[in-house]
């Protein structure tokens, strides 16, 4: 009887993962993760791990599976949190739930489930793994959930091959709805409950208020930068080579306080993020204003009106060799090579047509289309039909 160890997060998703794999016949053991502990930044009085870890157990005793909480707090603050301050310090910004997946779930968590005994770790994400033999070698897959509004290999995309070989994903293959109506007939306590927000783990804190504990406020000023903001008009120039052109444009524009208009302060340019809206406070502009650009060494936010500002958009980004992941290592590319793939740059965006090109420090990846905020830091991944073939780090 294979032994399986279950993510149960207190969540519908991870207890139908449970209950599934108990039906199949597994012989498993459900483990809450407790991620944090240190309440001087937590920002309520609820304490929402307790509530969680609590659901779980209920959950755990109502399918008759041993069930324990471990605390992985120490190697998440170290993981994942530090690497947030840093990158947001940078003006940078990460993507916990990718590196939550990568450094926590399937590495230390994982760790744990083998000393126990497990020969795989589920968990409720909404993807699905195939197998292939190549070279008389197995190779795993990583491939989209059957539920397009829920598909969740984008989180999984830094995954290896032997991270891969030990997981399974029992729900991958249903819906959303299907999966509570599982749950509803199971009695489970979780059917009902609403999906969490926020960060993988501290719950109910808002990132801003999360970071301001941390990263200090420093006022600044928000500077908006005009339509027809000469950068934007330049003419291109002839390329040698692709790679020049490629390099001309995935550089992001550059901007200067006496490019635009001042409009407002803020509190600091490591708060904000490309694209974003919320949170800037000024008034008085026909349309929204939309952060096209921070600048953390000299504290200020540039702004553009409307959404289809041209500050926003740009069609090719970098991936460098350090921050380039390949899942399919027998297809990753060599120099001088390409590839069409489908892409995103975040979780919820439909995938996007563009090309890999390969190149002797790193990667171009090349949309068809204008893409707005393209963010540094984040992570893009690639497919090729319904698999996730690679991703790596905005640079």
């Amino acid at each position: 009887m294979k032994r399986v160890v279950v993510g149960l997060s207190g969540g519908v998703d991870s207890s139908v993962t449970a209950h599934l794999l108990k039906e199949q016949g597994y012989d498993v053991i459900g483990l809450f993760m407790k991620n944090w502990h240190d309440d001087s930044v937590t920002i309520s009085n609820e304490c929402p791990w307790l509530e969680d870890s609590n659901d779980a157990m209920i959950v755990a005793e109502k399918l008759e599976i041993p069930f324990q909480v471990v605390d992985l707090s120490e190697q998440y603050k170290e993981r994942i949190v530090d690497y947030m301050f840093d990158e947001y310090s940078k003006g940078r910004t990460p993507n916990p739930d990718v590196l939550c997946n990568r450094e926590i779930k399937f590495d230390v968590f994982m760790d744990i489930a083998l000393k126990l005994g497990a020969d795989y770790v589920a968990t409720g994400h909404y993807c699905r793994k195939g197998e292939g033999i190549i070279d008389g070698e197995p190779v795993y897959k990583l491939l989209a959930g059957k539920d397009n509004n829920k598909d969740q290999s984008y989180f999984l995309c830094q995954l290896s091959q032997e991270q891969l070989a030990k997981a399974l994903f029992p729900i991958g293959t249903l819906t959303k709805p299907e999966v509570r109506e599982i749950a509803k007939k199971a009695d489970l306590i979780t059917a009902e409950k609403k999906d969490s927000q926020g960060l993988c783990f501290i719950g109910k804190v808002r990132l801003p208020e999360f970071l301001q504990q941390k990263l200090q406020p420093k006022e600044g000023v928000i500077v908006n930068i005009p339509a027809d903001f000469e950068q934007y008009t330049k003419s291109v120039p002839k390329f040698e080579s692709k790679e020049a052109e490629l390099q001309h444009f995935s550089t992001k524009f550059s901007y200067h306080k006496e490019d635009g208009k001042e409009v407002g302060k803020h509190q600091g340019a490591h708060y904000f993020t490309k694209g974003q809206r919320k949170g800037l406070n000024v008034g008085g502009t026909k349309e929204a204003l939309y952060v096209i650009e921070t600048d953390v060494n000299e504290n200020v936010i540039y702004t553009g009106e409307g959404k289809n500002h041209q500050g926003l958009y740009r069609n090719v980004l970098f991936v460098s060799n350090e921050e380039m992941h390949w899942i399919r290592e027998d297809l990753s590319l060599k120099t001088g090579e390409i590839l069409k793939v489908d892409a995103r740059i975040r979780y919820r965006q439909p995938l996007q047509s563009a090309t890999l090109h390969k190149v002797e420090n790193g990667l171009y990846v090349e949309f068809e289309s204008k893409q707005s905020a393209i963010q540094e830091g984040q992570f893009v991944a690639w497919y090729k039909d319904e698999e996730l073939l690679g991703s790596g780090v905005i640079s």
